[in-house]
């Protein structure tokens, strides 16, 4: 019996990228920007600080101890919440657009690597046949061997 092994594999492709990498090499300033904003108001230091800072309005304004800059029901205040969350929804859903289209190219990248495992399995179960069918006749070689021995 003639054994061949399959022909050593070697590695043809790219090596794997940092999907993180790749994506923040592509980041414009306003993309960049749309992330800080989303990082900061989507934290609990901005809504203890904001909470704060509301209720230091309300506060000032209820009491007169300085000048009622905005009386009850405080329609500046009001206002100006208003306005924060009608920048602020966008430049979200901005950074939340970008994060889905990093989560797109992290599915890629992950498929990529995938298809390259895929590859490299089956080149592994192809040299393990390839040693089951060599130690297979080795094993039957020395039997053979071993029956055909006389015995000392």
């Amino acid at each position: 019996m003639h054994l061949e092994f399959p022909v050593p594999f070697t590695h043809e492709h790219e090596p794997v990228k940092n999907v993180n990498e790749i994506v923040a090499e592509q980041l414009t300033l306003s993309q960049r920007a749309a992330d800080v904003v989303a990082k900061i108001t989507g934290s609990w230091r901005f809504i203890i600080g904001q909470s704060i800072f509301l209720m230091c309005w309300a506060a000032l304004n209820l009491t007169a101890w300085v000048r009622h800059w905005d009386p009850y029901p405080f329609i500046l205040m009001n206002l100006i919440l208003s306005l924060q969350a009608a920048y602020t929804a966008p430049i979200i859903m901005m950074s939340q657009n970008r994060q889905a289209e990093r989560d797109r190219v992290e599915a890629h990248n992950d498929y990529v690597i995938n298809q390259k495992a895929e590859t490299e399995v089956r080149a592994i179960l192809e040299h393990l046949a390839a040693q089951d069918q060599a130690l297979t006749s080795i094993y039957r070689k020395l039997t053979e061997l071993e029956n055909n021995r006389k015995p000392l």
